[in-house]
């Protein structure tokens, strides 16, 4: 991440809060959030999102949040980006991507990581790849962790930043 800060909305995922937290503590615990609502876990919708929120974005962002129902997913697959980022695959991954699409077209100055990649994947970030953390080691200190059943609930817009991890708001789905 970059020393400044941005706002991400994304999909909590508590039920790995535990294991995210943790491994954002061992790589930089300065985006370890002291703000009790913040939940590190998480499958990003949108980001970066806006450096400023204004009631109109907020009101947009609501109301596509309240237009998509609740959905479940399995966290299980782990798979590794190119850049080395080992992360869990949600299924199913539609949901995900039809939120993320619904968002861009609405906030088109937005896109996805800032359009560095052609195919965006839905995904949930759990480790950095070095000559000690695999895809293996971490599927072992997931434990029984995985698979993980979980219900997206609500989309949080989150600003991400050193020793300034904190939750701006969140909004129902489905309303």
């Amino acid at each position: 991440m970059s020393a400044m800060g941005h706002s991400v909305l994304q999909v909590p995922v508590p039920p790995l809060e535990r294991f995210v937290r943790e491994r954002t503590a061992f790589h930089d615990a300065s985006y370890v959030s002291d703000d009790p609502a913040f939940v590190h876990a998480h499958v990003t919708a949108l980001g970066p999102f806006l450096d400023e929120v204004g009631a109109q974005d907020a009101t947009l962002v609501g109301a596509i949040a309240a237009s998509v129902a609740p959905f479940d997913f399995v966290l299980d697959r782990i798979d590794t980006f190119p850049n080395g980022i080992i992360h869990l695959v949600p299924d199913p991954d539609g949901p995900f991507r039809d939120l993320t699409r619904r968002l861009w077209e609405a906030f088109p100055r937005c896109p996805p990581y800032a359009g560095q990649f052609a195919d965006v994947r839905p995904h949930l970030t759990l480790d950095a790849r070095t000559d000690e953390v695999t895809e293996e080691s971490t599927r072992t200190t997931l434990g029984g962790l995985v698979p993980a059943r979980c219900r997206a609930e609500r989309l949080d817009l989150t600003w991400w930043e050193s020793d300034g991890c904190r939750l701006l708001r969140s909004w129902p789905l489905g309303g």
